[in-house]
């Protein structure tokens, strides 16, 4: 099964669910900027987050989960049935 890893850096009660586009860490790593309206409580920002990239990704929650970072606000998602070439067409390019 083809698998792409996503960094994003989530801002619990953005006001919206959007994508504010990319930036990078202080190595120069990419990542995405994501903002939900959900507040970071109990888990409810991050089950906004999967919900919102799913939607705009095409595919269903299940497919689309936190591997790591699910009380940090940089987090890295795991995202089944699209490759990292699939996600720079639908997300742009890092950078």
């Amino acid at each position: 099964m083809t698998s792409a890893v996503l960094a994003v850096r989530l801002t619990p009660r953005g006001g919206r669910d959007a994508v504010d586009g990319w930036a990078a860490d202080a190595d120069g790593r990419p990542y995405l900027k994501v903002r939900v309206s959900a507040p970071p409580v109990e888990g409810e920002a991050n089950a906004a987050l999967v919900a919102f990239l799913a939607k705009r990704l095409g595919l269903s929650r299940s497919a689309v989960r936190v591997a790591a970072g699910a009380t940090a606000r940089l987090k890295r998602l795991e995202i089944d049935g699209l490759s990292p070439e699939d996600l720079e067409r639908l997300l742009g390019r890092p950078g």
